[in-house]
């Protein structure tokens, strides 16, 4: 049984993944150091990619939901002066992180994420 609020690296087997593929994976990620496109670049890369990858589908996905329980999770701590901050800074960690464990073609799973793109 998987427990959502853990940073795993999943087990599905994508097979070869192309660097290609890994590129567009870790694009998608990496879009949270952007403020400009940090919640629109994994959804562009998904509906872009999502029929040609399963890899970048996944990964797309993955990257959309960890940004849409960010954005969540900003709006619930506003109330303070410092949370709005800390949830960017580990967004931005987070996100580098997985940008790399895709760019290395693991499929990563970030913790404390609501999956609500299935």
């Amino acid at each position: 049984m998987s427990n959502d609020f853990e940073a795993t690296h999943t087990d599905t087997n994508f097979g070869e993944v192309s660097s290609d593929e890994r590129t567009w994976a870790m694009l998608a990620h990496l879009s949270t150091i952007f403020p400009a496109i940090w919640l629109i670049g994994p959804l562009i890369v998904w509906l872009v990619k999502k029929e040609s990858s399963a890899f970048v589908d996944d990964q797309a996905k993955e990257a959309l939901n960890f940004h849409i329980s960010v954005l969540i999770a900003s709006l619930v701590v506003a109330v303070t002066c410092i949370g709005p901050f800390v949830v960017m800074v580990a967004a931005i960690v987070y996100g580098i992180i997985a940008g790399m464990e895709a760019n290395k073609g693991i499929a990563y799973r970030y913790p404390y994420t609501f999956r609500l793109v299935k």
